[in-house]
């Protein structure tokens, strides 16, 4: 009865020599092509003799000629190198992207504290150097517990500020911009800018974004308690594009980025950027992402991309409004 072969004594590089023997129809020629010494390859032609039961190889007059059934290995042989590249090869392993090719789903989750255009600028990029990517983007919200869906893969990339990011995720900087304060454009710290103080901003009626989650404080916040201060939220919103309307039509004071600011002027709103009296350090931003995805090509390539879109974002204006 013929016995079923032992796999533990085949390895994928026996399956290649077994195709580059049989397509050379020579030992030395293989040798060669395999960068290997003639003397080994004989001797793994002598176990693939034994493993398969047929000479594979035999003389004819004064080369070698392949046997039937090492012509009929030959297809398997190649279909199996074929599949063993795309499983363990460059792509796979995260050394090649062809975003042009690419029909990966990308996922995002942001924060809408950011550049009203970045998201829109995000998908720009994407829809022209990859049209047929798909992508997905994700509101960080109360409910959205961004560091689990990270680690469990439903989401590649998350995108915001805070003042600690957590230590467990890697971590790229993507730009930095000044704290100042939105106001609407009949507020008395831009009547009286000499009598906007530091007591007069914290008493101050302030809008300010819905926590991420339950007695969490955002960055603002964060840097006042640090310094022994606290101001008046009278107002919590969690559609954070929402507020700079809320703020032209009231005495509201909204302290966020310049450049989140700065998209809001010149519309509609009567709006004004006024310099935040209370020193704060600068509103740094980031892209995370958990170690599961860090060595992805795909994933590699969209982080530069969202990089990129951030310091173009950030270059600074020809004539930029100054905080007054």
């Amino acid at each position: 009865m013929t016995q079923p072969p032992d796999f533990a004594n085949i390895d994928l590089h026996l399956v290649k020599v077994l195709h580059t023997v049989v397509s050379e129809q020579s030992v030395s020629r293989a040798a060669l092509r395999l960068g290997s010494g003639q003397p080994l390859v004989s001797a793994q032609l002598r176990r693939l003799r034994a493993l398969t039961g047929d000479p594979l190889l035999v003389r004819a007059g004064s080369g070698l000629a392949p046997t039937d059934t090492a012509l009929a290995l030959l297809a398997p042989a190649e279909r199996l190198l074929r599949e063993a590249e795309a499983l363990f090869g460059p792509s796979r392993l995260g050394r090649a992207f062809e975003p042009a090719q690419a029909t990966a789903t990308l996922r995002i989750a942001a924060s809408d504290y950011l550049d009203p255009l970045f998201l829109p600028s995000i998908v720009a990029r994407l829809q022209q150097l990859a049209p047929r990517v798909r992508l997905e983007l994700h509101p960080l919200s109360a409910e959205f517990d961004y560091r689990r869906k990270l680690a469990s893969g439903d989401v590649d990339l998350v995108v915001g500020n805070w003042l600690s990011p957590p230590g467990e995720l890697h971590l790229g900087r993507l730009s930095a911009d000044e704290v100042v304060c939105l106001v609407g454009a009949d507020h008395p710290a831009v009547k009286n800018p000499r009598a906007w103080t530091a007591a007069r901003y914290l008493d101050s009626d302030h809008i300010a974004p819905t926590p991420l989650h339950p007695g969490a404080r955002g960055v603002i916040d964060e840097h006042l308690a640090a310094q022994g201060h606290e101001r008046r939220i009278t107002v919590r919103c969690a559609h954070f594009s929402l507020a700079p309307q809320m703020v032209a039509s009231s005495r509201l004071v909204l302290t966020t980025g310049r450049q989140f600011c700065l998209r809001y002027l010149g519309g509609q709103a009567a709006l004004r950027i006024v310099k935040c009296p209370v020193v704060f350090p600068p509103l740094a931003y980031y892209q995370l992402w958990h170690d599961r995805t860090h060595a992805s090509a795909a994933q590699r390539w969209l982080r530069e991309q969202v990089r990129d879109v951030a310091r173009e974002l950030a270059a600074p204006a020809p004539s930029a409004p100054k905080a007054r």
